[in-house]
């Protein structure tokens, strides 16, 4: 592919009953719920609750997440990007990412990744349809990141050739180091061109007291126990070294809601996210 027309359809995957334990919480849904959603389970709900009762400031940082994500995404569209790998997604919501580069650029392609069920099901149901853009969402997983490049789906969505915003928004602290972060990473970057971006935020630890330390450690607790997913926070300086190859454009890595700040920007009290966007030279 070599313009910004969308490209050709793929035939509709075969559909195969999926068999879902709602029993067990998912970070995405607990999201979901944070943010004030419908989409999630008792499950869910009741891990959340949880970790909003040991005063961990999820709520607020799950606001600054997602106002970060836009105005990273407006950024990389005023840039010229017009490609978008969102991986991670979660359940797409207001202000996600088609609807903020598509608003500005109706032909930005936007591909949606993510290894839940649920997720893929809530995200195919908002993308049927007319107006969406050329989105597509795709089940792959980030812990096998050359699976994941392969995907046929992915491939047809985004020509390789062309700068490509590679957005991992709020998932690389579910990816412990066991997993191996700087190889997936490198995998990624390496499969994009010079003036592609990488777009990070991240859970930090790094502004918490020590008498609240405790309760952050039983938040954490919550995610290894009761979700799909344990919960890996990082220092500042372990978080930017996810932007080997990506130098950070400015203001650089810095609190979520202090990152190039709008209007609209929700005041933070605390430092729970880490965010930044590093360019491909």
């Amino acid at each position: 592919m070599t313009s910004d027309t969308a490209p050709e359809p793929l035939e509709p995957e075969p559909w195969e009953p999926v068999r879902i334990d709602t029993s067990v919480a998912h970070p995405a849904r607990m999201y979901d719920y944070y943010l004030g959603g419908k989409d999630n389970f008792p499950a869910d709900r009741e891990a959340a609750e949880k970790i909003i009762s040991t005063g961990a400031d999820v709520r607020e940082g799950a606001r600054t997440n997602r106002a970060f994500l836009g105005r990273a995404v407006r950024y990389l569209s005023e840039q010229g990007v017009t490609q978008f790998l969102d991986i991670g997604t979660g359940i797409p919501s207001a202000g996600n990412t088609h609807e903020v580069a598509q608003g500005i650029n109706p032909a930005a392609r936007v591909v949606y990744v993510d290894n839940d069920p649920i997720v893929l099901t809530h995200a195919r149901a908002l993308m049927a349809g007319h107006g969406k853009g050329a989105t597509t969402v795709v089940q792959a997983d980030l812990r096998d990141p050359a699976a994941l490049l392969a995907n046929r789906r992915v491939r047809a969505a985004l020509d390789f050739n062309r700068p490509i915003a590679l957005m991992l928004v709020s998932v690389l602290h579910f990816i412990t180091e066991e997993d191996g972060p700087d190889g997936i990473l490198k995998t990624l970057g390496d499969a994009l061109p010079s003036g592609s971006h990488l777009v990070i935020s991240h859970g930090t630890a790094d502004a918490v007291v020590a008498r609240r330390r405790a309760n952050l450690d039983q938040a954490v607790d919550v995610y290894r126990s009761k979700s799909t997913a344990a919960l890996t926070l990082r220092s500042k300086a372990r978080v930017t070294e996810f932007f080997d190859g990506f130098p950070l454009v400015e203001p650089g890595l810095v609190p979520g809601q202090d990152w190039r700040p709008d209007d609209d920007t929700p005041p933070g009290t605390t430092v729970t996210v880490y965010a930044g966007v590093g360019r491909k030279p």
